[in-house]
């Protein structure tokens, strides 16, 4: 079996040009960690729990309200902010207490993203709090430089555009000089519009599939697609 050395030395040279890129910005849900962990069925289970709880529903209609929300919204919070008037603090608090225990360190992904040179930031619309868990769980939380959360981007989630310039305004990093990773590829389009290089994460999740009709992915607005993470992180030149 060939060594990462082996393989990251055949990508110098033949591997996708990533050596424009100073700052990698990667999302974290069913990015950083595989889809099939099924994280994110805890956080609808409580999503649900909590539109129940909330507006005094059976569980399928509170579905529908949530389902409703993110459709509608970007995310079910932003949906309750909007015409419920919620305290966030309290939704994220909820829906995040969840149960890690799935997760298991990746050492290859790890070494992937030690490699990158620049800084490297989660850009998320979850909250800072279960990026942290997430990424100790991983044993990638000294890997980052600053992780981007909801309230970073004043609640207005991606794809909503000013919020990818309000991240980027943070970092006073170009954007030419910006790559993202992202399993859900709507949310690649405020990227590529804004001049980033983006990097689509195909894992087959309903997840990646659900949420807002706009703004509408094509082919133009992704740079690569990959499957696994780890090994494409392991063939770009830098």
């Amino acid at each position: 079996m060939r060594t990462i050395r082996e393989i990251t030395g055949d990508a110098a040279r033949t591997g996708p040009d990533f050596r424009h890129v100073e700052a990698w910005i990667f999302d974290l849900d069913n990015t950083l960690y595989p889809a099939d962990c099924d994280l994110f069925v805890q956080v609808d289970a409580r999503m649900t729990a909590f539109v129940q709880d909330l507006l005094g529903l059976d569980f399928d209609a509170a579905r529908a309200v949530q389902k409703a929300y993110y459709r509608d919204y970007g995310t079910t919070l932003n949906g309750l902010m909007q015409v419920d008037g919620i305290d966030p603090e309290e939704f994220l608090a909820f829906v995040h207490d969840i149960d890690l225990s799935a997760l298991e360190p990746d050492p290859s992904l790890a070494a992937a993203l030690a490699r990158l040179p620049g800084k490297r930031f989660i850009f998320t619309n979850g909250c800072r709090n279960h990026a942290e868990r997430v990424l100790a769980r991983l044993k990638l939380d000294e890997l980052f430089d600053e992780i981007w959360d909801i309230r970073t981007i004043g609640y207005r989630p991606k794809p909503v555009e000013n919020s990818y310039r309000a991240v980027i305004a943070k970092s006073g990093i170009a954007g030419g000089q910006c790559a993202m990773f992202e399993d859900v590829a709507r949310n690649l389009v405020p990227a590529h519009a804004l001049g980033w290089t983006t990097v689509w994460l195909r894992n087959g999740s309903v997840w990646s599939k659900q949420g807002p009709e706009h703004p509408v992915v094509g082919n133009e607005h992704i740079h690569h697609v990959t499957e696994d993470l780890p090994q494409f992180l392991h063939s770009i030149r830098i």
